[in-house]
Order: structure tokens, then C-alpha cells, then sequence
């Protein structure tokens, strides 16, 4: 039954996959086109962000994107654009539901994921599909439980519009339009959503300090399970001291300020799965149940939480980490607790701890920053 659900998933795959094809390859800009270099601030805590040679950001590129990113007309009835499912007061997901509403009433089965610091991803969706911001950005358009829409149909409306061409020749040399340079745009968009003035990241910089509850948070954060000095003995092979934390580091890494490894894992949600993940994608049995780990930045304003979204709060998530999971064939090393009789045993307090720290990484001048805002009817400079 997995082999046969391996099989109809990737073929769906393919056939979204060749509808996300461009309609046409992107021609250079003329001679002497010269676009303005955007000046994108990266803080000093988070890593260089690595922009693609072929989508140089440029604030005439930026600016599109952010048209396209709230225009409805991406859809078949023109009735939801990108921001539709990414809404800026919920860390840019899906107001708070749990699975997203398409064009024709079709519902989703994936929680709506953040956008937030995608300039340092290195794949994309749940089951990491799309390796660049680039690929991951045509295929809403075109999923059939979303926008449902073709590319041919989005680039005849915007064509047609009064102002569209002339942003397209500003940001790209060229008032043709295609899905090749739509995506481009949108990809500089969501490259400047960068959110990294939390509470945490002023600590980082010695601008603010945590209260006692906040610091002991992000030491259970980073400490491994179990009683302190316990030696546990990890699925696979391997060992590690218990130091009573919470177990939380491993995947969502905090040293490089972005809060996600940008692997797949199974943290033990199923022990049998309705939804394959990354399996679906590599048709690897290593990867069945595995999803990418998503950034925890926002993360008190994204809510529900997992890939289906399941949980409705924090509290709910950490409880799910506190009493182990589910075993399965291929649950993560990382989570040492499956057994029932075995949990984190995380106190009380301790989970409070954990759920100040998590607050302490809650931008909101993100989520109202006007740059991200929509920005009314296109129009020009």
C-alpha cells in the first residue's frame, strides 16, 4: 500500500511539475538596461545570504514582487493571491487555520508554512519539492487545490494591464511578460522578509538581556533529554548524556540564528502515515513520515503547528516532544522517548521555561514592517 501511495504522489508530482514549466525562457536585457542594485541589510547574527547569479535583487524587481505576491489575478477567478494563504499578522501563514481554502473550495492537507528568512532556505515546501525560491513559487499558481490556475492565462492578464509591462521592463529590460520573470520577482520579494530583531536576537547582540525564565528556556532549548548525568542510548547506534532539557537543538539549530537545520525529519507524530513526505518525493522508504523542519522565528504567531497542522497552541507541541511520539520505522534518532514507558519528563515549569524562550523569538515589527504590507493597485514610481 506505501509503494502504491509512493507511486500516485510522485506521479501527481510530475504532472504539477510540468504545468510550473515557464511559458517562455527569459530573454537578457537590452544593452545599457541598468536596474537598481537593492541594498539588502543582513544583521550581524544571522549568516550571508547566498542570491542566485541569474536574480541579481534590485529594487525595481523587489517592488514588482510584492505586486504579484498581492494579486488576486495569480488565481483562476482572481480571487486570492499569494498573501490569501500568507497573511502578514500571522507570520505570513494562513490566519490561524489549519488547512488552506483553493479557488474551487478544494482543502489543503498541509498547514500553511511561514515565510520568513526563505533567503537562506535551501529547499522548499514541507517535502522540500523545490530547491530554489525561484521553482517553489510557480507551483501555487498551478496546484489545482490552490490558486489553479496556468501560467499562459496569469501572463495574458498582466499583460493586459495597464501598468504591468512597464514594471516588467523596469525591473527586468523587457515589457514582455512571462512566468519566468513573474517568478523572479516574487523570489526578490520574499528574499527581503527577513526577521531578526526578536528578543533573542538583541541578547545576541548584547542590546537586551532575557528575564531568568527566558534564559533557563533557551538552556533547556539546547540541552539533551533525559535525567541529568542518564546515559541514553540512541536508535542506531550511538549514545548521549541526558542533561534534563528540553531536546529542542538538534533540529531547530540555533547557531546560525535561523532555527532550522533545513533537513527532513520524523519527529514522531504517526506511527503509521497518511502522508508519505519526503518519501512521496524521493520514493526513498528511508524518508517516509519525514518533513522539513520549519524555522521557530514567529513562531507564537504561526500557529497550528506540524505539517498537518495538528496542534493548536505551543503548549500542545511541547507536550507532544515531553511525552516522546509515536515509533515508526523511521523515526529521527533525535527522538529518544518513543518508548511509553519514557518521556522527557519536563516539569512544569520547565515547560513554561521553554514556552518564554519560544515568545522571546517574536519579531513583531515583521509582521507590521509596511514594506510587506500590500501595496494597492500596481502603479508607477
Amino acid at each position: 500500500m506505501m509503494k502504491l501511495q509512493s507511486l500516485v504522489a510522485l506521479s501527481a508530482m510530475l504532472l504539477l511539475w510540468s504545468g510550473c514549466k515557464p511559458d517562455e525562457p527569459q530573454e537578457p536585457g537590452p544593452a545599457g538596461f541598468s536596474p537598481t542594485p537593492y541594498d539588502l541589510q543582513l544583521p550581524s547574527n544571522l549568516p550571508p545570504m547566498t542570491i542566485p547569479a541569474d536574480n541579481p535583487m534590485t529594487v525595481e524587481g523587489v517592488r514588482l514582487g510584492r505586486f504579484l505576491f498581492y494579486d488576486e489575478r495569480l488565481s483562476l477567478d482572481s480571487t486570492q493571491s499569494c498573501a490569501t494563504c500568507h497573511a502578514p499578522a500571522f507570520a505570513f501563514t494562513d490566519n490561524g487555520t489549519q488547512f488552506s481554502t483553493g479557488v474551487d473550495g478544494s482543502i489543503g492537507t498541509r498547514n500553511s508554512m511561514a515565510l520568513v528568512n526563505l533567503g537562506w532556505g535551501t529547499s522548499f515546501f514541507w517535502d522540500g519539492r523545490s530547491p530554489t525560491l525561484e521553482q517553489q513559487v510557480l507551483q501555487p499558481v498551478v496546484n489545482p487545490i490552490e490558486m489553479h490556475e496556468q501560467w499562459p492565462h496569469v501572463v495574458a492578464k498582466l499583460q493586459a494591464d495597464p501598468v504591468y509591462p512597464t514594471l516588467f521592463e523596469q525591473a527586468f529590460g523587457s515589457s514582455t511578460i512571462d512566468s519566468v520573470k513573474a517568478a523572479k520577482a516574487l523570489a526578490q520579494f520574499l528574499r527581503t522578509m527577513i526577521s531578526a530583531n526578536s528578543k533573542y536576537d538583541k541578547v545576541q547582540r548584547g542590546e537586551a538581556a532575557f528575564t531568568p525564565d527566558e534564559a533557563e528556556g533557551y538552556f533547556l532549548f539546547q540541552a539533551e533529554g533525559g535525567a541529568v548525568g542518564q546515559i541514553i542510548f540512541l536508535p542506531g547506534g550511538g549514545q548521549v548524556v541526558g542533561q534534563g532539557g528540553a531536546d529542542c537543538f538538534h533540529c531547530h539549530t540555533p547557531a546560525a540564528g535561523l532555527f532550522t537545520d533545513e533537513q527532513f525529519h520524523n519527529n514522531g507524530l504517526d506511527s503509521q502515515f497518511t502522508d508519505l513526505g519526503r518519501g512521496a518525493i524521493t520514493g526513498d522508504p528511508f524518508d517516509m513520515g519525514r518533513f522539513k523542519t520549519p524555522t521557530l522565528r514567529n513562531v507564537a504567531l504561526s500557529g497550528p503547528y506540524m505539517h498537518d497542522g495538528r496542534f493548536t497552541n505551543l503548549q500542545e507541541v511541547i507536550e507532544h516532544y515531553n511525552d516522546g511520539g509515536h515509533a515508526s520505522a523511521t523515526v529521527d534518532p533525535f527522538m529518544k522517548f518513543t518508548d511509553p514507558d519514557q518521556t522527557l519528563e519536563l516539569t512544569p515549569l520547565k515547560k513554561q521555561q521553554v514556552l518564554a524562550f519560544l515568545n522571546a523569538l517574536t519579531y513583531l515589527d515583521f509582521v507590521t514592517n509596511p514594506d510587506f504590507q500590500g501595496p494597492g493597485s500596481p502603479q508607477l514610481l
